[in-house]
């Protein structure tokens, strides 16, 4: 394997790794808040146990990704050092504010894990909340420095080196808006239904499971509305691509030549030596209507660079298609769930919605997964957007097929202990026998109980 390859590789596996527990560090806390708001009120047990149960969710999961998150600081510098030295003065700030964030989730998370008993209960809520919303901008901040890569603003090139440097043009770059919006909704999209999947397919099995349903509904307030609005998000990025950066909207498209009027592509495997893309259905005007909210407008396709600066266009595609496609389904399955909530339906008796629920927990995380790769691999061959290659950036240390080797095996690992820690801790159900039969049962199924 080449070193270059390998060093990317290393990259991809890291980073896909700990944005699972980035996009879960930063919808998570949300949850247990609203859990223990709604025992604040209640007074009902089982909303405590959620809270406390999530809240050691998020302490696992936060320990992961700090690690996660410490190797990919090294890397960067490590595997990548031309990119630092060129990068580092202008996007610095993001990656500070970044940490400060970090800090103060951690700082919190502890008051909220060990304060239970400690400080008053309005105190203690508004622990989780500075958690939730700094867990957020801890996301926030990353995303604005990986927008940067993809239209670095903020200085002037002068002799290859970086001049006029504005931290703050920088962070306000034309991209940022736009991705942290996305990427934002797609925590909490991919997050809450995640939770609500599990619960979904557990309350398949009992469905007079207080536990189980109460969890559902929490998850689904996060999920449901991230999702509805996430293809909002996607058609406020889609404008961006298409002025800032046509060559990833014509490989996500797998639109090969410039032209007016262009058709949005669904599915399909793109031909690059023949320039075509077999087995696609074409929707007249689509991508011109959707990137510039006009059925006449020229779209730029992949014959607007040079040959050498195409990304791999099949990857790019593929990603795309799944995560619109995986994202479409969240949202329909969302707009189903408030459809029968907004009609008083008791959503653990519909069967059929249930195991759509379900069937979206991993759909989520496999949809930013493919985001990512579209973000990434759509911007090759630059690492900085018209400024500095990958093949530039990378370091000249030979041998880089053994850290991406050691490292692939240490995610694995780590995958597997905190898979086997959020069973033993988070999903599995406590077994309480009187929470059983506190819910409202539909109509015409017998006397309705006191809910819990």
């Amino acid at each position: 394997m080449p070193d270059l390859l390998a060093a990317r590789s290393q990259m991809a596996v890291s980073l896909a790794f700990h944005i699972v527990f980035a996009v879960i560090g930063i919808a998570m806390p949300l949850m247990m808040v609203l859990a223990e708001r709604r025992w604040q009120v209640t007074g009902h047990a089982i909303y405590l146990d959620l809270a406390k149960r999530w809240a050691r969710g998020t302490a696992i999961l936060f320990a992961v990704g700090a690690v996660s998150g410490t190797v990919l600081s090294f890397e960067l510098g490590l595997l990548w050092p031309e990119f630092m030295r060129f990068a580092g003065p202008i996007i610095g700030m993001p990656f500070s504010l970044e940490g400060f964030a970090f800090f103060t989730e951690a700082i919190f998370l502890g008051i909220y894990l060990y304060g239970w008993d400690l400080i008053p209960r309005p105190a203690h809520l508004a622990a989780g909340g500075v958690v939730a919303l700094s867990g957020a901008a801890s996301g926030i901040f990353v995303v604005i420095a990986n927008a940067w890569m993809n239209t670095p603003t903020g200085f002037e090139l002068a002799q290859g080196h970086a001049v006029n440097v504005d931290p703050i043009a920088a962070m306000a770059s034309p991209a940022a808006l736009s991705q942290t919006i996305h990427m934002t909704l797609a925590a909490y999209a991919a997050t809450g239904f995640a939770v609500a999947g599990i619960h979904a397919f557990l309350l398949l099995k009992d469905r007079a499971n207080a536990f189980h349903r109460r969890a559902l509904v929490i998850a689904l307030l996060v999920g449901a509305p991230a999702a509805v609005l996430q293809p909002i998000s996607g058609d406020l990025s889609a404008r961006h691509l298409a002025r800032h950066q046509p060559v990833k909207l014509a490989a996500a498209e797998a639109l090969f030549e410039t032209r007016a009027g262009a058709p949005l592509t669904l599915g399909g495997w793109p031909d690059v030596e023949r320039r075509q893309t077999r087995l696609a259905i074409d929707v007249p005007y689509g991508l011109s209507l959707l990137a510039f909210h006009d059925p006449g407008a020229v779209v730029k396709g992949l014959d607007a660079a040079p040959r050498d600066e195409w990304p791999n266009v099949p990857a790019v595609h593929l990603a795309f298609q799944l995560m619109v496609a995986l994202g479409t389904y969240l949202a329909l399955v969302a707009l189903w769930t408030g459809w029968r909530a907004w009609r008083g339906a008791d959503l653990a008796h519909n069967t059929w919605l249930l195991r759509a629920i379900a069937l979206g927990a991993p759909m989520g995380f496999i949809a930013v997964e493919a985001g990512w790769m579209v973000t990434e691999l759509g911007r090759q061959p630059w690492v900085i957007y018209g400024v500095l290659k990958t093949a530039d950036a990378v370091t000249p240390m030979p041998g880089l097929i053994v850290p991406f080797l050691a490292f692939t095996l240490l995610y694995c690992f780590l995958g597997v202990i905190v898979a086997w820690l959020l069973y033993r801790q988070i999903i599995r159900s406590p077994d309480i026998p009187e929470w059983r039969g506190f819910y409202m049962p539909p109509a015409g199924r017998g006397n309705r109980k006191a809910e819990g």
